[in-house]
Parts: structure tokens; sequence; C-alpha cells
């Protein structure tokens, strides 16, 4: 009788370790899922602005695509800028041009506001001094002081230590505008 109560206890033991087996594994490939869905959401920014960039800028003369950011599977927004300012006339001709997307997409465009989006080399090279956020590829966080650019890399001092980051594993990047509110 002992034996059988031992062996009913086991059992239940070995069930128990079974499914916290499965729970681990469920965790674990989440993991990797939600690593590769956040990689592929970041190269399909880049297909999309790739696309938008150049049919923006070459039919709206001095408007600027500063990014392109998913907001979710089936939404992005458009950041741009123009030297006279962005209005809602103009968020309007951006959101016109871009009609054949909004089939399959809602789409926001939207002036750059105190976060500044700052994705290509150029952007990078007009923000030489000011203080930068960025996320890289591998989901590493950087702030601090943009202190080179180049085509290739940028150069981010925190607190004295200077990181350089390949342009091209940059996911996300914005120009934090220190006087205002953040």
């Amino acid at each position: 009788m002992r034996l059988a109560t031992l062996d009913r206890k086991l059992l239940r033991d070995l069930k128990r370790l079974k499914a916290q087996a499965i729970a681990v594994s469920a965790v674990l490939a989440c993991g990797v899922a939600l690593f590769v869905m956040a990689t592929g959401m970041y190269d399909r920014e880049r297909e999309l602005a790739e696309a938008i960039t150049p049919a923006v800028e070459s039919t709206l003369p001095g408007v600027e695509v500063l990014a392109v950011e998913l907001l979710s599977p089936a939404r992005f927004c458009v950041y741009v800028d123009h030297p006279e300012g962005v209005d809602f006339a103009l968020c309007e001709r951006v959101t016109r041009l871009l009609d054949d997307y909004r089939a399959h997409w809602t789409i926001d465009v939207s002036s750059p506001g105190p976060e500044r989006p700052v994705r290509r080399p150029e952007h990078f090279r007009r923000a030489i001094g000011g203080t930068v956020k960025l996320k890289t590829v591998d989901a590493k966080r950087l702030r601090g002081t943009l202190v080179a650019a180049d085509d290739h890399a940028v150069t981010v001092s925190v607190h004295g230590t200077a990181h350089q980051i390949p342009v091209d594993e940059i996911v996300r990047g914005n120009l934090i505008d220190e006087d205002g509110a953040e």
C-alpha cells in the first residue's frame, strides 16, 4: 500500500515537472518569436521608408521624410519636416500622396515633435553635439551626446565613454530636446 501511494505521488510530481518544462519552453519560444517579430518589424519599417521617402521627397519640394515607424501591424506613421514648418495642410498632402497604401494601412503623418527622429547619416551629422537616444537591432539602448557621424557609423558619448554604432544597426534614433519636457 505504501508503494502504491509513493508511485502515485511520484507520478503526480512528474506530471507537474512536465507541465513546468512545457511552460518554460513556451516562454522561451515566445521570447524568440518576439525577437523575430521585432526584427521583422524594423525590416518592414525600412522597406516602407525606402519606398515612401523618395516618393514624398521628389513630389513635394522641401519636404523631408525623417522616419517611418510601425505603430501596429496595420498602422504606420511618417514623420516629415519642412523648412517652413509642418502644418495640417502638409500632412494632408503627404497622406494623399500615399493613397495606394491606405487600402491596407492606416497612415499617420506627423511633425518631428520634441524627440526628432534621426535615422539617416545626414540626420546624424546635423545632430552632432546634441543629446540622442538610440536603440539598436539587438535591443541595446543608449542615451548620450552625439560626437561624430559619417555615412557608416555614429559615435555617442555616454558618461565620458565613446560608443561607435553602425548606422545600419540603429532601429530607432531620436534627438532629444533638452530644453523641452520629456
